[in-house]
């Protein structure tokens, strides 16, 4: 009982649970096996930002940036492809690549020049929707390519690809974090920077690629977010960043850095994903969502905090029980 208790994969899986056991009581929608096929094609663009979201704050950052940098990136893809005539997997490439330059650029403000996160990626967030604007003097582009929304809603084998895409992008980061000694390091970083710098570790570079490798994933993203409406858009990302961090506090990831595990992130993601379903299936105003989602990351930040002192109180709640039955 003692480890199972402890197991970082219990709360996170014991939250999921709970909001889809509310989902399905409040509206029977919500087991259908139509709506069960949309969650799992929403939750592909969340959890995919949330893997470079984790690595980020796992070194003890922050990244504000990501829905901005994809409004900024369907723009130049749609442009790239509708105007500049480039062919789509070289579209696809550039987008990626685009990504994690835009995340080196933040990468370097935040390790090298010694800008908090914080600040620089707050920056980014308005900066990069911003240059968004400037693409097709801000209209969106539609009607991309015809073989664009395949990437998204096409299946193999039964299973929607974005299905796919995830198990590989996971497998990749659980790796990564697991059996690298750049996992290893960026535990070290966010654990203690210190210490990890006494340790030979070469910090600053740890939390540059940390946020390479969060604008490659944002890159990534934005193909998938493209391939959804076949479409580039300034307006596309409001508000993604806040559920990609939500989604790794979640999952038990803490803002501190040091502490957190990628599969974890991806239940994360799922419950932010059904509570917003849940929401919607209930006709709840997007005011509301936007409040629930606040809530949710206060919430869940607020027992990564008191996490020891819940864990005291859960000791000895045990305790009386076990006394009481004796």
């Amino acid at each position: 009982m003692n480890s199972i208790a402890r197991s970082p994969i219990l709360a996170p899986l014991a939250a999921l649970l709970l909001v889809a056991a509310i989902a399905a009581f409040t509206t029977p929608r919500f087991l259908d096996a139509g709506n069960l096929s949309n969650l799992a094609l929403q939750v592909s663009i969340i959890s995919i930002v949330a893997i470079g979201s984790t690595f980020v704050i796992l070194t003890g950052g922050i990244d504000l940036s990501p829905g901005s940098a994809i409004a900024l990136m369907t723009m130049v893809f749609a442009v790239s492809i509708k105007f500049w005539g480039l062919p789509l997997p070289v579209a696809i490439a550039m987008t990626i690549v685009l990504g994690g330059f835009l995340g080196a650029l933040l990468g370097l403000t935040s390790a090298y020049l010694r800008i908090p996160a914080f600040i620089s990626t707050l920056a980014a967030l308005s900066a990069f929707r911003g240059v968004a604007f400037m693409f097709n003097n801000g209209s969106p582009v539609f009607s991309v390519h015809p073989s664009l929304e395949y990437i998204f809603y096409g299946k193999l084998g039964g299973l929607p690809l974005p299905l796919f895409y995830l198990v590989a992008l996971y497998g990749i980061a659980w790796y990564t974090l697991k059996y690298t000694a750049f996992g290893r390091s960026v535990y070290a970083v966010g654990g203690n920077p210190a210490a990890a710098k006494l340790s030979g570790l070469n910090v600053k570079r740890t939390q540059f690629f940390a946020f390479v490798i969060a604008g490659a994933t944002a890159g990534i993203a934005t193909i998938l977010m493209a391939a959804r409406l076949n479409s580039g858009s300034p307006n596309y990302g409001v508000g993604l960043e806040l559920s990609a961090i939500a989604a790794a506090v979640i999952g038990g990831a803490s803002l501190a850095g040091g502490r957190g595990n990628i599969i974890n992130t991806f239940i994360g993601a799922l419950t932010i994903v059904i509570v917003q379903n849940g929401l919607n299936l209930n006709a709840v105003p997007t005011s509301i969502q936007t409040v629930v989602i606040g809530a949710i990351i206060v919430l869940a930040v607020g027992i990564d905090m008191w996490r020891n002192e819940l864990g005291a109180i859960m000791k000895r709640v045990f305790k009386i029980f076990r006394s009481s039955k004796n």
